[in-house]
């Protein structure tokens, strides 16, 4: 019989798996949020306050898009570098297949309009 665990408990133990990774992050945009905690490891859902608020907390990166211009997003997501979550970044210069560093790929987000937690020169 499997022990009943919340919600809650779950999350605490990808956000733990997120803090131990280098790259892990929480990403938040218009269709829900991404924990990122392994290479290839996602946890996807749309309770994104209560995600965003626990990941703060916790202290692991967070980037929220949801208030920059649809446009603009797409344009980072589809012609920027990939965030490297559990393995090496690519070799500069970065581009639409390579992986960058996470504090590279926040700040383009963060220059963009996101709110940015947890990285340095974030607000």
């Amino acid at each position: 019989m499997r022990e009943h665990r919340s919600e809650d408990s779950l999350h605490h133990d990808y956000i733990t798996r997120a803090l131990a990774t280098d790259g892990g992050h929480l990403t938040i945009g218009r269709g829900g949020f991404s924990l990122h905690f392994g290479r290839g490891a996602t946890l996807s859902g749309y309770d994104c306050e209560t995600m965003k608020a626990a990941c703060i907390a916790a202290g692991l990166p967070v980037i929220d898009s949801r208030m920059v211009e649809f446009g603009v997003v797409a344009r980072l997501a589809i012609n920027g570098p990939m965030i490297a979550v559990g393995e090496a970044a690519s070799m500069l210069p970065y581009h639409a297949f390579s992986y960058a560093p996470l504090t590279v790929v926040a700040a383009a987000y963060r220059d963009a309009g996101a709110q940015v937690w947890n990285l340095p020169g974030a607000g």
